[in-house]
């Protein structure tokens, strides 16, 4: 028996969320569509220069414990905050959302991680992300008791830019794999495969990871190939179960020399892409733990990406489980 289904681990982020212009992005040299690292001062400078905002919590990997959540599963999370009011924010909101989280916070600088999103009319969203307390993650906020009662361990590949949340992982995956648990991981963001693309690799082929989770772009920059059907290919050889994601063109679930094709849910408006990726595997995760067939676990998916990405910010505003009894679903 397992106390939880998902646990995650991640960068416990406040995300402060504005519309604007292609133009400020050029102007303000943010790359569009990427995830880009900033240090204090420049999170000082963009905060300054945003429109009007909305702060919520975020971080890749709180979204998804929030999102199992939100469907009736039982999600734990480990992230470092700090005791300041970002990081009661934080603490607040993910713990209403239902989810495990007791990761002790920092006493002292550096403060709660920040992220200054800006989303353009084509609800693409571009990540300005101040790290701050993320950075002290490190072997010691590992519950092993947690992880040992986890059915799957997932983290997230922005995780391997703090050092020692590397530890922390490296650490989790055994005590994972002692108690006969699984691991997965999502990669996160192309520029951070690029970054790590041969850690990443490892990873995988060394067995630390079972499930990975991509997006189409992430898949290609993994093999530095523009052939998608070799990426998959390689991908599939590389891990006991890869899931793709292809954002309108729905997802594909590849494992034991299987692939199961999943239709996107359709969508009444594109309103912000900000957390689409953490809700796939949220929803998919749900499914997985819970003994669905992949197809299942990919609708399931499909269905709480396309609902967030229906609003602004990336945790669920409405109940996945109504939602996915509406649709048949459970």
């Amino acid at each position: 028996m397992t106390s939880f289904d998902v646990l995650t681990i991640g960068n416990a982020i406040v995300d402060i969320i504005a519309r604007c212009e292609d133009a400020f992005l050029e102007e303000n040299a943010i790359i569009k569509g990427a995830m880009n690292l900033i240090d204090a001062e420049r999170a000082t400078l963009l905060y300054d220069r945003m429109g009007p905002a909305v702060e919520a919590s975020g971080g890749s990997a709180g979204n998804t414990a929030a999102g199992v959540a939100s469907l009736g599963g039982r999600a734990a999370y480990f992230g470092k905050v700090c005791d300041d009011q970002l990081g009661e924010i934080f603490a607040h909101d993910i713990r209403a959302q239902g989810v495990h989280f007791k990761t002790a916070p920092l006493t002292q600088a550096p403060p709660t991680a920040r992220s200054m999103i800006f989303v353009t009319e084509d609800g693409e969203r571009s990540m300005n992300t101040y790290l701050g307390a993320c950075v002290e993650l490190g072997p010691d906020d590992v519950e092993e008791e947690v992880v040992a009662a986890s059915a799957v361990t997932y983290f997230e590949g922005y995780l391997w830019d703090p050092p020692r949340a590397k530890d922390a992982i490296r650490a989790a995956a055994r005590i994972a794999h002692a108690h006969g648990r699984e691991v997965a991981m999502t990669l996160s963001d192309s520029f951070c495969v690029h970054r790590y693309r041969a850690e990443f690799l490892d990873l995988m082929r060394s067995g630390t990871v079972d499930i990975v989770f991509a997006n189409k772009a992430e898949t290609l920059a993994l093999y530095e190939t523009e052939d998608f059907e070799a990426a998959l290919a390689a991908i599939a050889a590389d891990c006991k179960l890869a899931v793709v994601t292809m954002s309108e063109e729905g997802s594909v679930i590849l494992k034991d020399g299987e692939r199961v094709p999943v239709e996107p849910l359709e969508i009444a408006q594109l309103v912000d892409t900000t957390g689409a990726g953490d809700l796939y595997a949220a929803g998919f995760l749900f499914g997985y733990t819970a003994g669905r067939s992949l197809a299942d676990c990919g609708r399931l998916g499909s269905l709480a990406a396309g609902i967030v990405i229906q609003q602004i910010g990336p945790r669920p505003m409405v109940s996945l489980k109504t939602e996915a009894e509406r649709a048949g679903l459970l």
